[in-house]
């Protein structure tokens, strides 16, 4: 009978020990309160805008990682991209919703990390961004883009074989 006991004792603690690693994984992100993050409602979105930067950065930005240390040259250019628009990516949402899954605060965060290179939305996004600033657009312009929707009709397969010019050779 005591045997019965300890192997109910044990399993209930097997649950609350699941449960307590489980359970972070659902509660809110305690990164909606801080300040200089927006979060709000798109047009074409589907729920809330996910969060990003309405103003350009006023410290410096973190790196985003190395492009050398991707093989694929479609993950390699868009590395390089979101390295030469940092402080626009830094005002744009991500809407792949790594601000929920990742802790993101914005589309930089995404390139600051390996997150982007195996993202589709990201790296869509990362090459909306810069084909518009190239354009000469702003970041609240392109933001609208994305937000509408427009980084999603990028076709990854033009960045994906030939590697863009180094910065020098613009």
């Amino acid at each position: 009978m005591k045997w019965i006991a300890k192997v109910l004792v044990a399993s209930g603690l097997l649950l609350l020990s699941a449960a307590l690693l489980v359970l972070p994984q659902f509660a809110t992100s305690p990164r909606q309160g801080m300040s200089g993050i927006q979060h709000g409602s798109g047009p074409a979105a589907d729920g809330p805008v996910p969060a990003y930067h309405p103003q350009p950065p006023t410290d410096a930005l973190p790196p985003t990682m190395q492009p050398a240390l991707f093989t694929e040259i479609g993950v390699f250019n868009a590395y390089t991209a979101a390295g030469r628009i940092k402080k626009v990516l830094y005002q744009e949402p991500c809407y792949c919703h790594c601000d929920r899954s990742q802790g993101h605060g914005s589309l930089l965060d995404c390139f600051v990390s390996r997150h982007g290179s195996g993202c589709d939305i990201c790296m869509r996004e990362a090459f909306y961004s810069y084909e518009q600033t190239r354009k000469g657009k702003t970041a609240s312009q392109i933001r609208e883009g994305i937000m509408r929707g427009d980084a999603q009709t990028v076709d990854l397969t033009k960045y994906a074989t030939t590697r863009l010019p180094s910065a020098a050779a613009q």
